[in-house]
């Protein structure tokens, strides 16, 4: 009956391990088009391409970020151009809480108006008060010929805690291991 428990146990703990792996293997991708690819970080906005990094000053001055942003606080955005051709291009960006793009003006926190930036880099400085879950949308050009990417991200949250499928997975791995430890038990009180 040990041996069977372990067993099962060991599987149980494999197997979320690897849903684990599988599940978090996607993480660029569900970033609405932020992707790392040889330690930085891409924004694609159409056929336009856009370096990303994040700093966080008052937290760890050396340490970059791509996704999420680890607490809240002074945060440091900067965008810099890898295609030529954005130096040309009016550029608009802005962060909205994740609950509301229907009003775009309301749900908007900080916004850098649209501008050409010839030296191909912007920077925005903003200090998040709360924790939670955002949405950067950044536009290029206007004219009713406007290319806008949208990516998610979010703030002070641990990037494992909005992945409802790998919690669901780990709830019933260790409810299993539970049900079986009690199984167990109840067999070795029956004996």
């Amino acid at each position: 009956m040990v041996q069977s428990f372990r067993r099962s146990f060991t599987s149980a703990v494999l197997a979320a391990g690897l849903a684990a792996a599988v599940l978090t293997a996607g993480r660029a991708a569900a970033h609405g088009g932020l992707s790392m690819d040889k330690d930085y970080c891409k924004l694609r906005i159409g056929p336009y391409l856009m370096h990303f990094t994040g700093y966080q000053p008052e937290r760890d001055s050396t340490k970059e970020f791509c996704e999420d942003i680890p607490s809240t606080g002074a945060t440091i955005i900067v965008l810099d151009f890898i295609d030529e051709a954005l130096k040309d291009l009016p550029v608009d960006v802005r962060i909205i809480r994740d609950s509301g793009e229907g009003d775009l003006d309301r749900a908007t926190i900080v916004r850098l108006a649209p501008r050409v930036y010839p030296a191909g880099t912007l920077s925005l400085d903003y200090r998040f008060e709360q924790a939670g879950n955002y949405v950067g949308l950044v536009t290029l050009g206007g004219d009713g010929r406007a290319i806008t990417a949208r990516f998610p991200f979010s703030v002070g949250t641990p990037s494992y805690l909005r992945r409802p499928l790998l919690i669901a997975l780990l709830a019933v791995c260790v409810g299993g291991a539970y049900g079986l430890w009690r199984r167990r038990r109840a067999a070795k009180a029956q004996s």
